[in-house]
């Protein structure tokens, strides 16, 4: 574990203290333990963000695409193309 030095105003450092006390855990666990929490919750979207996300999915969703076609077209080539390979012993173009 590493150390480090931070300047913290009274008042924090007086909650960090009752609450090391009331849980009888050192500060330094206080200290991490609300990090850690802090963390987690910043980590996640803000209600705005994820309303953002989901409507430019939607949006995504909502808008034809023709690659979409054109996905599909190359699928159904290369399923027709391995359905000929496999009835002709693995070969895509038989030679003689």
């Amino acid at each position: 574990m590493a150390k480090a030095t931070f300047t913290l105003d009274d008042e924090t450092l007086r909650t960090i203290r009752k609450l090391a006390d009331r849980s009888r855990k050192p500060q330094s666990m206080v200290v991490r333990e609300a990090v850690a929490h802090y963390a987690a919750r910043e980590e996640k979207l803000s209600s705005d963000e994820r309303d953002r996300l989901l409507r430019v999915l939607d949006d995504m969703i909502a808008r034809p695409t023709q690659t979409g076609d054109k996905a599909a077209r190359d699928v159904d080539r290369e399923l027709r193309d391995l359905r000929l390979s496999r009835r002709s012993r693995g070969r895509l173009h038989p030679t003689d």
